[in-house]
């Protein structure tokens, strides 16, 4: 039931040695269909893109995760943006308007391991 009011719950966990490799000319096609391009500027402004990346690509798919159990089943990853804020908290800004939902994550990495949950919330 698409627009069915209450809450979803989503999790994931990355290896961040998956997203070591990965070049933004060289992987662009691959690189776009998950990101948007501000969320690629900021990751490859790092020295190390790899966490970052890693860590929004978690974000992305905690997202998914707790928006099907809300009925949404037809966001795309690049339908989602993950976007810093001065304060340095994540925020999540969907790229289609969505007035009826709210979206809050929290992400974290070690060296090896990316990690995000995210509550959605039907308003």
């Amino acid at each position: 039931m698409k627009n069915a009011r209450g809450f979803g719950v989503g999790v994931d966990i990355e290896d961040i040695g998956r997203f070591a490799e990965l070049r933004r000319v060289k992987d662009k096609l691959f690189l776009q269909k998950i990101f948007t391009s501000r969320e690629l500027d900021y990751c490859f402004s790092k020295n190390d893109p790899a966490p970052h990346l890693a860590a929004r690509f978690c974000a992305k798919e905690a997202i998914v995760k707790a928006l099907h159990s809300l009925g949404e089943s037809d966001m795309s990853y690049a339908d989602i943006e993950i976007i810093k804020l001065s304060r340095g908290a994540p925020y999540v800004r969907f790229v289609r308007e969505q007035n009826d939902l709210h979206v809050s994550i929290s992400l974290s990495h070690t060296k090896d391991i990316a990690l995000a949950s995210a509550l959605a919330i039907r308003i």
